[in-house]
């Protein structure tokens, strides 16, 4: 999978706004991009939001290491859960950058919005990603 995937869902109990992702599968790397926009905010720019990097642990496979490369503290720890998470899965390095904003969830972004968010998110990125067809950092076994 080399061109990118496209893909939107709704913000978990809002009106209106949707959480748009960016997925791009290299052989050996994922980048991923998140941000949010309504029907009124479609054609201005989002804010940049935080960018962080994860690779596999070749000495403990379940906990990737990550980086931040650019932070903005609302959505960082959002962005490097969901590095982690991929990175873990596919075990391959990858790049999140995500500028998703809760602000016009129904309740103004609860933990609980978050995580539902995130999950609806973690459960489309990965079944995009073909686990089967990966090779851990373009290497064959």
């Amino acid at each position: 999978m080399d061109a990118p995937i496209q893909l939107s869902l709704p913000l978990p109990r809002s009106m209106d706004t949707r959480i748009y992702i960016q997925l791009i599968a290299k052989s050996k790397a994922v980048v991923l991009f998140l941000t949010t926009a309504s029907a009124e905010e479609a054609t201005s720019p989002t804010p940049l939001g935080s960018f962080v990097y994860a690779l596999p642990d070749r000495y403990n496979p379940t906990q990737p290491l990550s980086t931040p490369l650019c932070t903005v503290e609302p959505t960082l720890e959002f962005t490097t859960r969901l590095a982690k998470l991929i990175t873990r899965r596919t075990q391959l390095p990858t790049y999140v950058g995500n500028s998703v904003s809760f602000a016009s969830a129904g309740l103004g972004g609860t933990v609980e919005e978050e995580m539902e968010a995130f999950k609806q998110v973690a459960e489309l990125v990965l079944s995009k990603l073909e686990p089967a067809n990966a090779t851990p950092n373009g290497v064959q076994s």
